[in-house]
């Protein structure tokens, strides 16, 4: 199987370095192409065996699955712009949230997906969230959830969770990391703790409640209450946590899902746009 990726920027360019990480891809077989050229080559002195394309069409023709790693106000453009040229048998994928794999239908006559993935899953782990199109066969959906499995934990969901089970899984990594910065701030201002020894021993800290996690030895809430002793230190930072925080997170949910509905109101836009052209 060929890929072809038609965008390296951030994700584009994590999710080449998974697969090929991953054992799921060889570097021969990986087509990609970017706007910006410098970004492709870059990627390519990682890997000299990757093939660079200079358009998304050689992509599409080359690529038997081929990645949409545009921005979305982008996705209509080159999807109109290699539609014609792919045949049934080959499948599109757009790592686009507010863009429905229905909404992608109407460009393609080959199977289409829409697969979220994750910063986590550079390190060959975290979850890649899963939709399919109606029209996409059986073999392909094995074939992806197979491929997936090799560098991400493959999970198919419905649409009215798409938003929140992305705000977790792929923007989680980003809001975890903003608390644990302030986290390390907070330390180094109130205390004689220097910058990089409290962000390593946080750092560390990650790792291991990960660990602590994937193995199985607590759940959540019980770690959280072996550590709270009644009474001591633990539990009267706790009480400043739950004192501070209130309905932050709410919020952030709000907030992520207002910018969502206005994104896809935007899109519909084009979608009209392409249907009456």
């Amino acid at each position: 199987m060929k890929i072809g990726m038609i965008g390296t920027g951030n994700m584009g360019k994590i999710l080449i370095e998974a697969m090929i990480d991953g054992n799921a891809i060889s570097p021969e077989d990986v087509f990609i192409f970017n706007r910006t050229l410098s970004k492709a080559l870059e990627i390519k002195e990682n890997y000299p065996n990757i093939n660079i394309c200079s358009n998304a069409i050689e992509i599409a023709k080359e690529a038997d699955l081929i990645f949409l790693c545009v921005k979305p106000h982008d996705m209509y453009g080159v999807s109109k712009n290699i539609s014609p040229v792919l045949t049934k048998d080959k499948c599109v994928v757009s790592i686009t949230s507010p863009i429905s794999p229905d909404q992608l239908e109407t460009f393609f006559n080959c199977s289409v997906a829409r697969i979220i993935p994750s910063i986590t899953n550079r390190a060959l782990a975290g979850v890649s969230l899963f939709s399919f199109g109606r029209n996409c066969t059986e073999a392909w959906k094995n074939q992806l959830e197979n491929f997936y499995k090799k560098f991400s934990t493959p999970l198919e969901i419905e649409d009215n969770i798409t938003r929140v089970a992305s705000d977790i899984v792929s923007c989680g990594p980003a809001f975890f990391c903003y608390l644990t910065r302030k986290f390390i701030e907070g330390a180094v201002d109130e205390t004689e703790i220097d910058l990089e020894t409290a962000t390593k021993l946080a750092s560390e800290m990650l790792i291991g409640l990960g660990e602590l996690l994937k193995k199985g030895y607590y759940t959540l809430p019980t770690l959280q209450e072996k550590v709270s002793v009644k009474g001591g230190i633990t539990g009267e930072g706790i009480n400043v946590l739950e004192r501070q925080l209130g309905d932050t997170f709410n919020q952030l949910f709000q907030a992520t899902h207002a910018k969502y509905e206005d994104d896809q109101l935007s899109l519909k836009n084009l979608v009209s746009g392409h249907k009456n052209s």
